[in-house]
């Protein structure tokens, strides 16, 4: 045998042993997967909070509106503080069946710099939110900018809370925005906190069409 041959031979030997070391920990992965699945039986309705100062709470929203279409379901969206109506996802989803979309702020609060006008405009909004809540053939509700409604207090978060645990049983809900309140988190199934790394605006890009808006 050549040197050659010899470490040839000593390579396939560890990536061999390699591929058995894999194998062994995806087994064990699958069986621990498998059992969380098995454990996990629950059908219910879902109330999801997409918060923290990083991009992507509304557009994560807004894909879960497509999956549920995908599924058959209706949707209702109210925006709250966002004022603008030339947005990519409304364009697009307005024109589907089955989707109610309600654009019902006026702009963020530095823009307004009125704050009874702010708290008329999120309780209208809310009234809205209500409507679609009480709603059972209503699959999923997305409340956006909801959270920054709730910092400023334009909205009473333990009346919010309660009105969302009310909600039919099968409706899924979906609350975006900075700063989500405590309570909210609390009584929430699922949250996520996005974290920034890097942003484009932070290098001096403008707001990009099919990006931000």
């Amino acid at each position: 045998m050549n040197e050659k041959t010899g470490h040839d031979e000593q390579g396939r030997a560890a990536e061999g042993a390699r591929d058995s070391r894999h194998a062994e920990r995806m087994a064990r992965k699958k069986a621990v997967v498998d059992d969380k699945i098995a454990a996990a039986q629950a059908e219910r309705g879902v109330l999801l909070v997409n918060t923290g100062n990083g991009k992507g709470k509304s557009s994560a929203g807004f894909g879960l509106v497509a999956r549920a279409l995908g599924h058959g379901m209706k949707v209702g969206v109210v925006q709250f503080i966002k004022g603008r109506s030339d947005t990519g996802e409304e364009a697009f989803f307005r024109a589907q069946p089955g989707v109610s979309w309600h654009v019902m702020g006026e702009g963020f609060t530095w823009e307004t710099q009125d704050r009874a006008r702010d708290v008329a405009t999120a309780e209208a909004g809310w009234a809205l939110a209500q409507a679609l809540l009480r709603d059972p053939e209503i699959g999923l509700v997305v409340l956006d900018e909801l959270n920054i409604a709730l910092k400023y207090r334009y909205l009473d978060v333990e009346r919010v809370v309660a009105d969302l645990l009310a909600r039919p049983p099968m409706q899924h809900v979906v609350v975006t925005g900075r700063a989500a309140p405590p309570a909210l988190v609390a009584a929430a199934d699922t949250v996520t906190d996005m974290t920034p790394v890097k942003h484009a605006f932070a290098a001096g890009v403008k707001a990009m069409p099919g990006m931000e808006w």
